[in-house]
């Protein structure tokens, strides 16, 4: 009878285990397959905006702040835990694992957020998919394990933002990386396990429906010794500065108490109109250029097909950052590559001896480490992106130097800047009823 009691006890934990274990892996599943149909949905907008400018490019000026400012005000109205990137929602979850049963995180929100970035791509909005691909990931690793009633853990969070990393560009690494960097401020073995086996079951998903691909394309040139030791460190500073630059950006308009901030968040749906604006002026002066991620023009850059003119650096963080401080759904990532590959492409005509793609990779480095503050992330992408590992060396010292020279400039990561002010809604309510 003793041995009947103690095989129960044995049992009930080991079948709670695999419950967990079974929640995460169908989560990993589906959030591989909204992944990649993001992916398409995200590209088809793309395409079918790229038509429409072509032959109606000053119509643009009137559709793109509209539609901003439409979709702003929809957000606010319908689901306002959508806006933006979608990372700081995940980041504040996993400190106040409450957070992970409201709207902030669930599969209404999720889809509203895909739907609403689309949206955005519809009109040549500088966003990526990336960061809301990691709060739809979470969104849908918090209904499975309700479903199979299974406690939430910030692990499993930590899980499917990775994840969704992963299944965004095609990086497993990057996944992993971007969980220990960005995501989770201790990791344990247990939380390692889960975010591993997410990302390799949404990877197998995405390679066995959308192929083995490289993000941006091969690139194969590299530098010598001599050029990396004079390279790296300009395009570090000078990417660092330039990233922080756009982070410190970010957090005012989010964050500051300025007067002049208070008011603008005041009026969201006017502030939309004027990004939106913003982002179509740039867009009908560059010929197009700086429409959607940009994901087209840089990859020419790093495979060294074409060039765009020197503009296309400071033109595309322009159209970012006006679309990102408009408070519309949709990512950094991408069109912070983009931009980095354009202040990569300034610098290139400074080191003319020099091979431009690998050049323009530095930049892209330097200036993506700057925005988030993620080093490892930051080359392990570029890394796996491009298929190019005797980059290794000096994208780490670019990384390197770029984070300390970020840092100088906005001393708050952007992620957990922002993260801060979903935690702080969660909070007014409790001290209201106090």
């Amino acid at each position: 009878m003793r041995r009947i009691v103690e095989a129960s006890h044995n049992f009930e934990p080991s079948f709670d285990l695999a419950r967990r274990r079974t929640a995460s892996a169908i989560g990993a599943v589906l959030l591989g397959l909204t992944a990649i149909g993001f992916a398409w949905m995200g590209d088809k907008a793309q395409e079918l905006f790229t038509r429409f400018q072509s032959h109606n490019i000053y119509l643009t000026l009137a559709a793109t702040p509209f539609v901003f400012a439409g979709v702003v005000w929809l957000t606010n109205r319908v689901s306002p835990a959508a806006r933006g990137s979608g990372i700081p929602q995940v980041m504040a979850a996993t400190k106040n694992l409450d957070l992970a049963y409201t709207k902030l995180l669930s599969l209404p929100t999720a889809l509203f957020k895909l739907l609403m970035t689309v949206a955005i791509l519809l009109v040549g909005g500088s966003v990526g998919r990336e960061g809301p691909t990691v709060q739809i990931a979470a969104a849908i690793m918090v209904a499975c394990h309700k479903v199979l009633r299974v406690p939430m853990t910030a692990g499993v969070l930590i899980a499917g933002g990775a994840a969704g990393v992963a299944a965004a560009f095609n990086t497993p690494l990057a996944g992993v990386a971007f969980a220990i960097e960005e995501l989770a401020s201790a990791f344990e073995q247990r939380v390692a396990v889960l975010v591993m086996g997410a990302v390799v079951i949404s990877g197998m998903v995405s390679l066995g429906i959308a192929g083995d691909y490289v993000y941006f394309g091969v690139m194969h040139d590299r530098l010598v010794l001599r050029s990396v030791l004079i390279v790296t460190p300009v395009a570090g500073i000078l990417g660092g500065i330039a990233g922080g630059l756009f982070s410190k950006i970010m957090l005012s308009f989010a964050l500051s108490h300025h007067p002049w901030f208070l008011a603008i968040r005041k009026r969201p749906v006017l502030a939309a109109f004027g990004c939106g604006l913003v982002v179509a002026i740039v867009g009908v002066a560059t010929g197009g250029l700086t429409w959607g991620t940009g994901y087209e023009t840089t990859k020419q850059m790093i495979e060294g097909q074409s060039m765009p003119a020197g503009w296309f650096g400071p033109a595309k963080f322009l159209a970012t950052a006006a679309t990102a401080v408009s408070g519309a759904p949709g990512g950094i990532f991408a069109p912070s590559l983009s931009v980095g590959a354009g202040f990569g492409e300034l610098l290139s005509f400074a080191f003319p001896d020099d091979p431009m793609p690998a050049v323009v990779l530095l930049g892209m480095t330097g200036y993506f480490v700057g925005v988030v503050r993620a080093p490892l992330t930051a080359v392990i992408i570029l890394m796996e992106t491009t298929a190019n590992r005797g980059m290794i060396l000096p994208l780490f010292l670019t990384a390197i130097i770029a984070d300390a020279a970020s840092k100088l400039v906005c001393n708050t990561k952007l992620y957990h800047g922002l993260s801060h002010g979903f935690l702080r809604q969660a909070e007014e309510p409790r001290e209201q009823q106090a």
